[in-house]
């Protein structure tokens, strides 16, 4: 069920995304500065962030707009019958653009330009290979909890994505909002644009196929309020 209007849920999603992204850009950075060169201890610090604020950020939007923040998730709750195909395109562009957003206050914020195309090359066989199967966790995670335990999601979904970023050789993305907006910083979080509709279209498929299987392993209702992805 969807409480408010349509302007109220896509201002929720532009909000909530770019609170995702400023999270995940700027805990990134900082991480990175005070980690001394440990990556591994930059990557634990950046994946907890984002787990402790993906918990807030579900809590406090799920109510208004189902807190998607990722336009996977709002095609597959779309193609379940959660959400109207004629809301979609506003979500998908709310998210984008929150996204976008968010990380130039990130970079704002570490006294960096605000966008910079990054240089961090992400690419190949296995990166995509990690993509799905990250996306693929996290809808399978979103079904399999939401339509048995709709109050405990945002903790599964941020314990999945916390485990995700360690488990998975691209750090789980697992959002293509996220993907395109973690191409114009070039720091920690970064990504090249020219890596980014390899893992688009991971993302898709990994998506596409936790849809299908879970209409058949878990049925039952796709509209819930608390749905979401890093």
């Amino acid at each position: 069920m969807r409480v408010g209007d349509l302007p109220r849920r896509v201002v929720a999603e532009a909000l909530g995304t770019a609170l995702l992204l400023a999270t995940v850009v700027g805990s990134g950075i900082m991480a990175e500065r005070l980690s001394d060169g440990n990556v591994g201890l930059a990557l634990l610090c950046n994946a907890l962030a984002t787990g402790a604020a993906l918990i807030a950020l579900i809590l406090t939007f799920g109510t208004v707009s189902g807190a998607h923040f990722n336009p996977a998730v709002t095609l597959a709750d779309a193609v379940e019958g959660g959400l109207s195909w004629r809301d979609v395109p506003f979500y998908v562009v709310a998210q984008v653009l929150g996204g976008i957003g968010g990380v130039a206050v990130a970079d704002l914020m570490f006294d960096l330009p605000a966008w910079t195309f990054s240089t961090h090359a992400r690419t190949g066989a296995s990166q995509w290979l990690a993509e799905f199967v990250a996306t693929f966790g996290l809808l399978a995670t979103i079904f399999g909890v939401s339509r048995r335990n709709a109050a405990a999601t945002p903790f599964a979904v941020a314990a999945y994505i916390v485990a995700a970023y360690w488990f998975t050789a691209s750090t789980s993305f697992a959002n293509p909002a996220v993907t395109l907006a973690r191409s114009l910083t070039d720091t920690f979080a970064g990504i090249r644009p020219a890596d980014v509709p390899g893992f688009v279209a991971a993302q898709l498929a990994g998506a596409g196929a936790a849809t299908v299987l879970f209409r058949w392993l878990v049925p039952g209702s796709a509209a819930t309020s608390t749905r979401s992805a890093a």
